[in-house]
């Protein structure tokens, strides 16, 4: 063999070996990062539970925050909650995508473009020193835009008054569909009401609320530029408070039904 026929086999030798060593420091570090990986998500959800409920203070640990907080399952169709499971061990999102967990839903009835519901859902109750119920915090998603929004919508006791709105993950446009993390958009939600009698009339407009109208209370401003994530968050919202989502379990609270 030549000199550089055995030049060119020591540099592929030596560029196969280095890329076997990086496969597997590489490999290495996911397997061992994964349970910090895993820690640091698990504790911005809880952040932002807190932060969409009004209840996150920075000078205090989320985890001691937390506390306060029962996680529950519920049983979306019942309205009822789910014994014997353990929240902690429960996926909701891969149970949207297993058919033996969840149902396809039709076209004309997937304004939020969720394409499937899980038959349980995790929700989320805080309540006072005394056992009462204080807040309900409830996973909501839908499509915007370009993207799932994946957030939580925050109710206080009545099941009815809405304590705030947080997204925590989605792709819109920054400065557009973005402004979903505006806090000064985020803002306006408290204080709004879901329902006008029996029916969802909680909306997100197009343009703004006008000043004194009688429906002002169930209306929130819309994202300026932004048309399609605006019409996407009313979608999400209106679903999940809606029949399919969490009202049977919201009409249980108020009845008494549950606790």
């Amino acid at each position: 063999m030549s000199a550089n026929g055995e030049g060119l086999g020591r540099v592929l030798t030596v560029a196969l070996g280095l890329c076997l060593v990086c496969s597997i420091v590489v490999s290495t570090a996911a397997v061992l990062l994964k349970p910090a990986q895993q820690a640091n998500k698990t504790l911005d959800l809880k952040r932002n539970i807190l932060m969409a409920a009004g209840l996150l203070d920075p000078s205090r640990s989320v985890e001691e925050q937390f506390e306060q907080v029962e996680t529950r399952i519920v049983n979306l169709d019942a309205g009822q909650f789910v014994e014997g499971v353990d929240p902690a061990s429960f996926d909701q999102r891969e149970a949207a995508k297993d058919p033996a967990q969840s149902r396809a839903i039709p076209n004309d009835e997937d304004a939020a473009k969720l394409v499937r519901r899980e038959d349980q859902a995790l929700v989320y109750l805080v309540r006072t020193n005394g056992g009462e119920l204080d807040k309900i915090i409830l996973p909501i998603r839908g499509y915007g835009l370009w993207s799932t929004l994946y957030g939580f919508m925050a109710l206080e006791s009545d099941g009815n008054t809405i304590a705030g709105l947080g997204f925590y993950e989605h792709g819109e446009t920054p400065g557009l569909g973005g402004e979903v993390d505006n806090p000064r958009w985020k803002s306006i939600w408290p204080g709004k009401l879901v329902y006008q009698g029996n029916e969802v009339a909680i909306e997100v407009l197009k343009g703004s609320v006008r000043a004194g109208s009688a429906q002002a209370q169930w209306q929130v401003d819309g994202l300026s530029g932004a048309t399609l994530t605006t019409k996407g968050v009313d979608n999400l919202v209106k679903y999940w408070l809606g029949e399919e989502g969490f009202k049977p379990l919201l009409d249980n609270l108020r009845q008494g039904e549950v606790s």
